[in-house]
């Protein structure tokens, strides 16, 4: 089977999505029941490895959306709602041999995450939603206008503080440094295109699947009031709420015990 990793830093490994070559972290577990995570935007799948470790009795699996991590920037910026869910669909079927998943997504991966149940609910086992509601409206702008290149990690700290972006740790978290100097891995153009393709309402992908479904909150989050939250909950047979009174927009890292606690009650309810 597939060993855990103890130091939670996971295997990078790589598969192709159409045209676009992907990567993922395989923590490994060893188990036939496989857990997918997936990021938000600006992020990638290094956000989860903490949370990741903890679930040795279960295989898990880090996906670097396209244009985040170490996987490629699509071509001609294609951020599009199936793009994504396609590269989903790619990874289950060359990965996992077809397999169903539970799927823990934050932001952006949680819209991923609960549209692909909808389209694909033979795949999808269950959902955990991390702070993303169905009436989104956002701007990732400010994400053209970050330099390309910083001198230092804390001008490029800087540039984000710049732009008005509150939650600089989270941002900060996808850096890398080359002869250049410090970069996002993020494709900086392609952000604010795939928010774009986000925002709406999505009530009828929401409401399409049935499997089990956990939606956590951080009640002073910026981006889920919590009147949507618990209409989202009401509103769907089989589904529950965990709130997190002190969290704002990133649970799993502001408080990732209780995080993982939240996790792992609702697994530990489906078995």
């Amino acid at each position: 089977m597939h060993k855990p990793q103890e130091n939670g830093t996971g295997t990078r490994k790589y598969f192709q999505s159409g045209d676009v070559k992907l990567s993922y972290l395989d923590f490994g577990g060893d188990s036939q029941r496989v857990l997918l995570l997936l990021h938000g935007h600006m992020n990638d799948a290094r956000t989860f490895s903490k949370f990741a470790s903890r679930f040795t009795d279960w295989r898990v699996i880090g996906l670097d959306q396209r244009g985040h991590g170490w996987s490629e920037h699509a071509p001609a910026t294609n951020y599009s709602r199936e793009s994504y869910l396609n590269d989903i669909f790619a990874l289950i079927k060359t990965v996992l041999d077809g397999a169903p998943v539970t799927i823990v997504g934050h932001s952006l991966g949680g819209v991923n995450a609960y549209q692909f149940a909808a389209r694909y609910p033979e795949l999808v086992n269950a959902v955990i939603v991390e702070d993303i509601g169905v009436e989104i409206m956002a701007d990732l702008s400010f994400a053209e206008k970050l330099p390309h290149r910083s001198p230092s990690l804390h001008d490029l700290r800087k540039s984000l503080e710049a732009v008005g972006v509150r939650a600089v740790d989270y941002f900060s978290e996808s850096v890398f440094e080359d002869e250049q100097g410090w970069g996002f891995r993020s494709d900086l153009k392609g952000m604010p295109i795939s928010q774009r393709h986000i925002d709406g309402e999505w009530w009828s992908d929401w409401l399409a699947s049935s499997c089990p479904i956990l939606l956590i909150h951080g009640k002073k989050s910026f981006v889920l009031d919590e009147n949507q939250a618990e209409r989202m909950v009401t509103q769907r047979p089989n589904t529950k709420l965990a709130s997190f009174a002190e969290c704002g927009h990133d649970i799993h890292s502001t408080d990732p015990d209780g995080y993982y606690q939240a996790v792992r009650s609702f697994l530990d309810e489906l078995k």
